[in-house]
């Protein structure tokens, strides 16, 4: 099933030389049938949307990396401060980029977020392991994954908290929540008082084109509070939307499970830890290996 999956994902593409608190959303799961049937015309369209242009230097696609040796190390799930189990994903994925968003001031709140010691994204091992057999099927495709945030202490989410009761504090409105009053955030469900982050089994994440390190065209930025974020989100053009199925497509191949409202947003089905919500900092500092 794995394979037909990831195998339907991929023929979209075949084409394009150069492509490149949730629960699961039924509605993306149909839809996701119909860009299966997309016409080649509409493919060639993106390629050439997403070719390098003249004057680019294209980089070579990048081969897998070298495999990852398991360490089957747990942390101790009555102990929120045990990061024993958990790994750097670009120690796992080499290749996989970076762009820390809540270690910067790059975000909704306009500052770094507490618990953010370094520009990292850490996972539970089960849950990079599963990242990494994804990354390779997006290789296939031309394509290297991006990270925004994976692993967030409890701390940060508390820091979210504090940030929406301060109805004065509304600097980073126009870029990331223009449509939504900051007083509703929380009955949306955009931010809550726990996060699945927390249990180091999710991910936010982007594609980005191997050759040319730019972003895939997700029609919507991360942490964009709005409709036209879900991935199901007829508003966008179809480029867009095969772009968005991609990700999901093959992400569900690897045993994650998607978001209704957010197209970046996945949690590994199987959770390691599925009922504790880690606090240590993200840090090299807290790595055991």
């Amino acid at each position: 099933m794995k394979k037909a999956k990831i195998s339907a994902a991929l023929t979209v593409f075949a084409a394009l030389t150069v492509l490149c608190g949730c629960q699961p959303n039924s509605e993306t799961v149909i839809q996701q049938e119909t860009v299966l049937q997309h016409e080649t015309a509409t493919q060639i369209e993106t390629t050439a949307a997403q070719a390098p242009t003249e004057g680019t230097t294209a980089a070579p696609v990048t081969q897998a990396p070298t495999a990852y040796v398991v360490r089957n190390a747990h942390s101790d799930p009555d102990d929120v401060y045990d990061a024993t189990g958990f790994v750097s994903v670009t120690d796992v994925i080499p290749d996989a980029v970076t762009d820390i968003r809540y270690y910067s001031g790059h975000n909704f709140v306009g500052t770094r977020i507490n618990g953010y010691e370094e520009p990292l994204a850490l996972l539970s091992e089960e849950t990079a392991l599963a990242l990494k057999n994804a990354a390779d099927d997006f290789r296939k495709a031309g394509c290297l994954i991006k990270i925004f945030d994976a692993y967030r202490p409890q701390r940060a989410v508390a820091h979210f908290a504090s940030w929406a009761e301060d109805a004065e504090d509304a600097k980073m409105k126009q870029e990331f929540y223009p449509s939504v009053d900051k007083s509703a955030l929380f009955d949306l469900g955009y931010i809550a008082a726990y996060s699945g982050h927390s249990r180091g089994s999710k991910v936010d994440m982007t594609l980005v084109n191997a050759q040319t390190g730019e972003e895939l065209d997700m029609g919507g930025s991360f942490d964009y509070f709005d409709e036209s974020s879900h991935p199901s989100f007829g508003g966008v053009t179809e480029a867009q939307y095969q772009n968005r199925m991609l990700l999901h497509d093959v992400m569900l191949a690897n045993g994650f499970d998607s978001c209704a409202t957010e197209w970046w947003d996945f949690t590994l089905s199987d959770e390691p830890y599925p009922n504790t919500y880690y606090d240590f900092p993200v840090s090299s500092t807290v790595l055991t290996y």
